[in-house]
This record gives structure tokens, C-alpha cells and sequence, in this order.
């Protein structure tokens, strides 16, 4: 994945795949991190607190969407 949101232009995107070197936009890498931010500004502006079982629970299903959508994609597009 990428370091940084979207730095690689097209054209270089088309030379990572023709190279076969698996890539992933940085949005896409590093949602991780972007959805656990957006958690913890949920709890406190609710004034709520998670348990850590709680937080894995919501972030595995933010996760989980993530991934199929970016593998439904690359499907639609011949990229698997």
C-alpha cells in the first residue's frame, strides 16, 4: 500500500500492475487507523465509552466492508 493518501499518479499505477506488484491505494491502506479516529471522536463526543471488545467489534466491521468493497472492484475489473 501506499505511505501517503493517492501520491502515485495513474501512470504509475499502471506500472505497478504491469509488473504484477500488488497495490493499494493509501486511502485504502490505511483506513485502519482512519476508522479507529473516527471511533474514538464518536465516544467522546457521545460522551460514551467502548469497551475494547466493543471497539474491535465495530472497527472489524468497518474493516470487513472495506475489503470486500475494494475486492469487488478489482473483480469487476479483472485485477483479483
Amino acid at each position: 500500500g501506499e505511505g501517503a493518501n493517492m501520491p502515485t499518479q495513474p501512470e504509475g499505477i499502471e506500472v505497478f500492475q504491469a509488473a504484477k506488484i500488488m497495490y493499494a491505494p493509501g486511502k485504502a491502506s490505511n483506513a485502519g487507523g482512519v476508522a479507529c479516529s473516527g471511533l474514538e471522536m464518536s465516544q467522546n463526543s457521545l460522551r460514551l465509552n467502548w469497551t475494547r471488545e466493543e471497539v474491535d467489534a465495530r472497527l472489524d466491521g468497518i474493516m470487513t466492508s472495506i475489503h470486500k468493497n475494494c475486492y469487488d472492484t478489482a473483480k469487476k475489473y479483472g485485477r483479483e
